[in-house]
């Protein structure tokens, strides 16, 4: 049970997202990606960091750098760019193949072997959720296309080294959090500023647009996010992002008046089995396997454990493995 809810309160995070692009429509000012993401990701970090009062020490202020540059400072421009430049839900078709991307880099910086359950069960997912967000276009446009494909690795990069690192001791999730949308909108607010120049007029509407996307979208949003990683796989966790364009939908049928076709709902089905299917693995770190090569430990018989009584300080732990 108590797996469960870790589950259920890491989802509502990547379902918080899916309600990012109709809020954005409808609330805020158009063609401003970089000040949208800035006020997204500063004023929530700032908020942690005074609620939490702590702050990163030693090697952990070049680790939030980096993991907030990696979740958020690059992740937001270059998603908010790949759907600029994307027809209709291709990034998030390319952000949808997360999960198969976090299996590869698991396998090179947490040692675990790619499971074919996950990979297929990752093709699955992008497979729905094409079918839910994809639609006839023109040609693709390749830097919207790298765009996309480098904000979806970024993001599962940012994930796997989470897991990698951990937190320091005393330190919680929402400590850890709050470094990250604060290195990440430190980073952002440079190049917000360089492209799109002063920040535009908010009315009433753009300001509690702006409120949500930095508390529920955001603060609370990465916290449960963070958290969820500090729990589950690293696997487990991006199986869940395919929840957001899933939300998306479903937003934009019962609050716009968009309608979803068979194929979508499908589509939808095959995505949700492929989500609650890649929860199926054991919750945790997964055992530490032996190098390829390495001495195997060996079993002994009744006999021969009798005949070792000298060496028991090593029979021991070989046979309870």
């Amino acid at each position: 049970m108590n797996r469960t809810a870790t589950v259920l309160l890491t989802a509502l995070a990547p379902a918080s997202w899916g309600t990012t692009y109709a809020v954005t429509t409808e609330f805020l000012p158009p063609d401003r990606p970089l000040f949208t993401a800035l006020l997204r990701a500063l004023p929530a970090g700032l908020l942690l960091l005074g609620i939490t009062r702590v702050l990163p020490r030693g090697i952990w202020w070049g680790r939030a750098a980096v993991l907030g540059a990696l979740n958020i400072g690059a992740f937001f421009p270059l998603l908010f760019l790949s759907a600029y430049r994307l027809p209709g839900g291709m990034a998030a078709v390319v952000g949808s193949a997360g999960p198969l991307f976090v299996v590869g880099l698991s396998a090179l910086l947490l040692g675990q072997r790619p499971a074919v359950r996950s990979v297929v069960t990752g093709i699955v997912a992008a497979s729905g959720v094409s079918l839910v967000v994809l639609k006839a276009a023109g040609a693709l446009d390749a830097l919207g296309v790298a765009a996309a494909v480098a904000s979806t690795a970024s993001m599962s990069a940012g994930t796997v080294l989470t897991k990698r690192w951990g937190r320091p001791d005393g330190v919680g999730p929402l400590a850890l959090t709050g470094w990250q949308l604060t290195a990440g909108g430190l980073l952002i607010a440079p190049l917000a500023l360089l492209v799109e120049g002063a920040p535009p007029a908010l009315d009433g509407p753009a300001i509690g647009g702006y409120l949500y996307l930095a508390l529920a979208n955001t603060a609370v949003g990465y916290w449960l996010w963070f958290r969820g990683i500090g729990r589950l796989t690293a696997t487990q966790v991006t199986f869940l992002g395919p929840l957001s364009p899933l939300t998306a939908a479903l937003v934009g049928w019962a609050a716009l008046g968009q309608s979803l076709t068979p194929l979508q709902l499908a589509g939808m089905a095959l995505a949700f089995g492929a989500t609650v299917a890649g929860q199926l693995g054991r919750p945790g770190q997964p055992p530490v396997q032996a190098p390829a090569g390495a001495a195997q430990p060996r079993t002994f018989s009744f006999r021969e454990r009798n005949a070792r009584k000298d060496s028991m300080d090593v029979t021991g732990p070989a046979l309870r493995r």
